[in-house]
């Protein structure tokens, strides 16, 4: 019997190869557990049981962790290299009426605030919802200071 689960482990470690989904590398996995207590002498139900247990519960314990780990960040977004920076606003943000505009980065981007802010003052780029930038109010010592736009400190 333990050729068997050996047979089953390399079949499923076959098809991972194929569908990259880190499903069948965990039925592998748990194959080989079952070839370990065929090896040891427990009989077919303990191999069937621990075979279906682990293909059941190690895709739960592993594989987002794995996925993870495995991806990487991505291509950050253009929005997201903007975070941090001074931007001085062209167009006055409304936070009612959802209107306003900056320029950050040499940039004209559409933005929004939780206040109401004048045309020409500077803010900071606080985050992105999509494609406009949220931005704040900067700190009392930093406003009178006239930072320079793209400024990160």
């Amino acid at each position: 019997m333990t050729l068997v689960w050996i047979v089953v482990a390399i079949v499923a470690i076959a098809g991972e190869l194929l569908a990259t989904y880190f499903l069948l590398l965990f039925v592998a996995l748990a194959a080989l557990f079952a070839a370990l207590l065929a090896w040891l002498g427990v009989g077919l139900p303990g191999q069937v049981i621990t075979f279906s247990a682990a293909a059941l519960l190690l895709p739960v314990l592993l594989r987002r962790k794995m996925v993870r780990k495995l991806s990487g960040p991505g291509v950050p977004s253009r929005t997201e290299t903007l975070k941090g920076l001074i931007a001085e606003v062209t167009q006055s943000i409304d936070p009612v009426l959802g209107t306003g505009r900056v320029v950050v980065a040499g940039q004209d981007w559409a933005a929004r605030s939780t206040t109401t802010v004048p045309a020409g003052v500077k803010v900071r780029v606080n985050g992105a919802d999509g494609i406009i930038l949220l931005v704040g109010p900067l700190p009392e010592s930093r406003a009178n200071a006239h930072p320079l736009e793209g400024d990160r400190s």
